[in-house]
């Protein structure tokens, strides 16, 4: 197991270092470009684009002075949107009517350009309503179909994000607060590549992915291992972990801005039967289910997946059989970012991107591998989905506020009936 884990681990080595500096200096250089072109200024004009109590996302929205200024951003996942303007004076708002989801339509008494007057105030929010006069009512069946796609597809989305730090946790011991992070630069990175620089997007992607990749050797290099060789308590590497998620969502704050930054437009409209969707959630529910059966086939097929499972089960015991436990925890560190690196280019294509996306998801990611079952990879999988259909079907019956909390009380009721998860085991033996 050492010599076939150490030749490629130097080789590996090489290879991140070099891309490292590329990143530097190649998307160093690309976000300080995207900051000279963004407008930083204390006046902004904003709304929210409601459809009755459902958020519209992916609208595009534009202001103009008439003059030099023209902006144009996007409606978030709340249907937020805020466009920061250089000056107090007139401008003219206008909302792209053709990026409106199939079925919605501005009301008759809302244009969907108005002119927007800033003098002496500094901020303005402006109102656009949606609906005609003939109210057309969803039948409850067609809003559960919806919503259970949508389930599947944030469940998704959760799984391989909460896989990392099932591996993470399971060779370690480590409860990694700063796992949220690297989704939040996957998201941020895959912007400055395709957004900015405009590449295509599955280099793009791949690109973003490499540098969540070498993020999480850089920590596991130069933290973690320091860390564990001092022989720390697990709690006192959590709290290590916590000051350090603090440290990289400010730092990323500093480059990016607190803006929302569009990455995919929302998509493109598909619907099939009562389903109402977009193209981007269809593809990232394809490759979210391939990397889970990737996943599933490393873990069980491979010979490395095979150790990573024995150093998971007990690290003593496979290091006794020769297993190089610090190789296996190194591969994890670089699999579980790399699946990370994923779910935030696909996070960010779906809804958006800003500093705290990761921040803001992170206690779902818990909640889906503890319950799941602490340590087991196919467990994370399975308490995210169910995390995720509780998450997009609560708000039929309960406030939309309330949605995130609601998976928090499943998972506590669950624990209660089941203190080792849904597939966790109820002891270790070794």
């Amino acid at each position: 197991m050492n010599r076939l884990l150490k030749g490629p681990a130097r080789a590996l080595r090489v290879l991140i270092a070099g891309f490292l500096i590329f990143i530097s200096l190649f998307a160093g250089s690309a976000i300080s470009a995207s900051a000279e072109e963004q407008v930083y200024s204390d006046y902004s004009i904003s709304g929210t684009l409601l459809d009755g109590e459902t958020p519209l996302s992916g609208v595009t929205v534009s202001a103009s002075d008439g003059a030099d200024f023209n902006a144009t951003t996007s409606s978030d996942e709340s249907g937020s949107w805020t466009i920061f303007v250089p000056a107090e004076t007139i401008y003219t708002v206008t909302l792209d009517e053709s990026t409106l989801p199939s079925g919605v339509a501005l009301s008759t008494d809302s244009p969907s350009v108005q002119e927007v007057d800033l003098t002496g105030m500094g901020f303005a929010a402006v109102l656009f309503s949606f609906g005609s006069s003939e109210i057309q009512e969803e039948s409850i069946w067609s809003q559960l179909a919806t919503r259970i796609f949508s389930g599947f597809n944030f469940g998704l989305l959760l799984a391989i994000a909460a896989i990392g730090i099932s591996l993470i946790y399971g060779t370690t011991g480590l409860n990694n607060f700063a796992h949220g992070e690297m989704l939040t630069l996957g998201a941020l990175i895959m912007w400055v590549f395709y957004s900015v620089i405009q590449l295509n997007i599955v280099i793009a992607a791949v690109l973003a992915i490499l540098a969540v990749t070498v993020s999480g050797f850089t920590q596991d290099q130069f933290l973690w291992k320091p860390l564990r060789k001092r022989r720390l308590g697990l709690n006192q590497i959590m709290i290590v972990s916590i000051g350090f998620s603090i440290v990289a969502r400010y730092i990323m704050l500093l480059f990016f801005g607190s803006e929302t930054l569009d990455l995919g437009g929302g998509g493109n409209p598909v619907q099939f039967g009562p389903i109402l969707t977009t193209d981007i959630a269809i593809f990232s529910m394809i490759i979210s289910f391939i990397a889970l059966m990737g996943v599933a086939y490393f873990l069980t097929r491979t010979r490395i997946g095979k150790a990573t499972r024995a150093v998971s089960d007990n690290a003593s015991l496979a290091a006794s059989t020769g297993i190089d436990v610090e190789s296996i925890i190194r591969i994890v560190w670089l699999f579980a970012a790399a699946l990370t690196g994923l779910a935030g280019v696909l996070y960010g294509l779906q809804f958006q991107a800003n500093w705290s996306v990761g921040f803001d998801i992170l206690l779902l990611l818990f909640a889906a591998v503890t319950l799941g079952g602490l340590g087991t990879s196919m467990g994370a999988t399975v308490g995210a989905l169910i995390i995720g259909l509780v998450v997009e079907v609560s708000p039929l019956v309960i406030a939309n506020e309330l949605k995130y909390a609601v998976a928090l009380v499943i998972l506590i009721v669950i624990l209660i009936f089941r203190p080792q998860g849904v597939l966790g085991k109820k002891q270790r033996i070794g």
